[in-house]
């Protein structure tokens, strides 16, 4: 009796399963409303309300329903199965266009579009472009341009275009196409591609521009992005398209944009990002839908189930599976601290507790131009925390060079308080000392954990300058044998949710760029997941939280010299 009722449990989850996977394969196929996993997507703008435009008269179609029939009434589907046939728009590409373009809070200044790969994101933006060159959105005598990170990504978008326009012959008497540019006859309208590892953005002024795969750029910022978005300063009502799949750390710049959006009240950024849960088994249908709302239509469930099954049986495909087919924010490295893990300690610090308890300081001294990073910690007793802050320089005189080099905004951090400039090319010992004097002014120091690197060139201008003159100064090997147990201990607290970060950037930075490395014997130690990008801030932080940790070392009393 119990073995047959199992097997009918079997059988009823897998005859649920088919059914579900039934469903989510016809789901798209058809027009309705936007579901509500669908409306989730939307990290920041408003919720619109579809409706089937070609039941309305034309003259009383929105902006968005006009670019939609342009796109499904003029333009062919450029490549694939469907070659030939007018474009169909799904529901999350229309949610998207309406979005965009019917925005009745603001202009539309940045629309960010962040999903799956193969879900059809070129099909999306290719008509979108051509809508603006020669559709409804043209401008007269404007520029538009797209940028992607290499050349063969931006000749995908370009060849996109020029095939949907070979398909129309009155689009092909309305332009003309050569190797690098699209202009429109009409409107005078030009289209230019860019690549970030050849092209330049300088000189242009287009009104409407094209980021492809932005989530590929590592670190909060970019010079060729820069050059974009700064050259549309011209214009009073500018578009920027970001069209990607997540990028892996919360430091790189479409994280950044993306979180930025979903903080703040901006009416004039569109952001729709569609992501698996973070903690999602692999193998849920329902979880792929999330990330390719386009599965079913031309992103092949049959595929998807193949690589993801992989993915739950090799750990090492998971991380590249999670991220690339499920758009999750997951490095393809293994991250010293996951960006969840590190979220749920990022809590407002008490400044008050670093003037009433005792103070503990970890050191990275830097070599001649990077960061030298001191950060502090302290105990709150009261509800068993720690709470950090770093303390963090800089050279001034080759500020702008270093934030191009690593992709990190140290200008606009130093303007905001967060990072020290000192005058100069090199660290000057003697300032960095006095500057930390001042800063742990009134503070009892108890202990000082250092990287012996250049400790000896330090440490006396440290004594003379007054800096934690009274404290325990305690050498770090930077190897596996002593680091190991550092790691531990920041892990620990970490894990627990002990930490109070308060999201300071200098150690965000460091968190989200460190991988864990281990020795055969399973010792442990930080190294930079980019060569490009500094963990400075987060081996400071290991250092000055371990004498809190549970991995700290317990004194051994002598119990012989307590018998009185």
């Amino acid at each position: 009796m119990i073995l047959e009722q199992q097997q009918q449990q079997e059988q009823q989850k897998e005859l649920t399963q088919k059914d579900q996977l039934k469903w989510l394969r016809s789901l798209n196929s058809k027009w309705s409303d936007y579901p509500e996993w669908m409306t989730k997507a939307i990290k920041s703008g408003w919720t619109p309300q579809d409706r089937d435009y070609n039941k309305i008269n034309p003259q009383k179609w929105t902006r968005a329903e006009r670019m939609m029939a342009f796109i499904e009434q003029e333009c062919h589907v450029p490549e694939g199965n469907l070659l030939g046939q007018l474009i169909t728009l799904i529901p999350f590409q229309r949610m998207f266009i309406r979005a965009v373009y019917d925005n009745p809070n603001a202009q539309t200044r940045r629309a960010i579009l962040s999903v799956a790969r193969k879900n059809g994101k070129t099909s999306l933006v290719a008509p979108l472009v051509i809508g603006h060159i020669i559709g409804p959105e043209a401008v007269r005598n404007s520029q538009v341009v797209s940028g992607a990170m290499s050349a063969r990504q931006a000749n995908i978008l370009m060849g996109a275009m020029k095939k949907i326009i070979a398909q129309n012959p009155e689009m092909t008497a309305r332009t003309r196409v050569t190797t690098g540019a699209i202009r429109s006859i009409t409107t005078n309208v030009e289209y230019g591609c860019l690549a970030r590892s050849g092209s330049t953005a300088q000189g242009l002024s287009p009104s409407v521009a094209v980021l492809d795969e932005a989530g590929q750029i590592v670190g909060p910022r970019d010079a060729f992005v820069d050059a974009i978005v700064t050259a549309q300063g011209a214009h009073s009502n500018p578009l920027l398209f970001v069209i990607s799949t997540q990028a892996a750390s919360d430091s790189d710049l479409l994280s950044v944009w993306i979180d930025d959006a979903n903080r703040s009240s901006d009416q004039t950024t569109i952001c729709h990002v569609y992501e698996a849960d973070s903690d999602c088994n692999l193998l849920d249908e329902t979880q792929w839908l999330k990330a390719n709302p386009a599965m079913g239509v031309f992103r092949s469930v049959d595929d998807l189930e193949i690589q993801m099954s992989r993915a739950a049986r090799m750990p090492s495909y998971e991380a590249t599976a999670r991220n690339l087919l499920l758009n999750q924010r997951i490095s393809l490295l293994s991250l010293a601290v996951p960006p969840a893990i590190w979220k749920k300690n990022g809590t407002k610090i008490n400044e008050e507790l670093f003037l009433q308890y005792p103070v503990h300081v970890g050191l990275d001294l830097s070599q001649r131009s990077d960061l030298t990073a001191a950060v502090l910690s302290v105990y709150d007793p009261e509800d068993q925390t720690v709470h950090v802050k770093p303390i963090t320089f800089t050279p001034f005189d080759t500020l702008r060079e270093r934030s191009e080099r690593d992709r990190a905004p140290y200008d606009l951090w130093v303007k905001d308080g967060m990072l020290i400039a000192l005058p100069g090319t090199h660290m000057d010992y003697d300032m960095i000392s006095s500057a930390l004097a001042k800063e742990t002014e009134g503070m009892q120091i108890a202990t000082v954990q250092y990287d012996r690197w250049r400790i000896q060139d330090f440490k006396p201008r440290a004594e003379a300058n007054g800096f934690a003159s009274g404290a325990e100064w305690i050498p770090v090997g930077q190897g596996f044998k002593d680091f190991s147990l550092r790691v531990d201990g920041l892990d620990s607290l970490l894990l627990r949710s002990k930490i109070r970060h308060g999201f300071h950037p200098l150690l965000n930075l460091g968190a989200s760029n460190a991988i864990v490395v281990a020795d055969p014997s399973g010792n442990k130690k930080y190294d930079k997941s980019k060569s490009s990008q500094r963990i400075d801030t987060l081996v400071a932080l290991a250092m000055a939280v371990y004498p809190l940790s549970d991995m700290a070392e317990v004194p051994v009393f002598d119990v012989d010299t307590m018998i009185i």
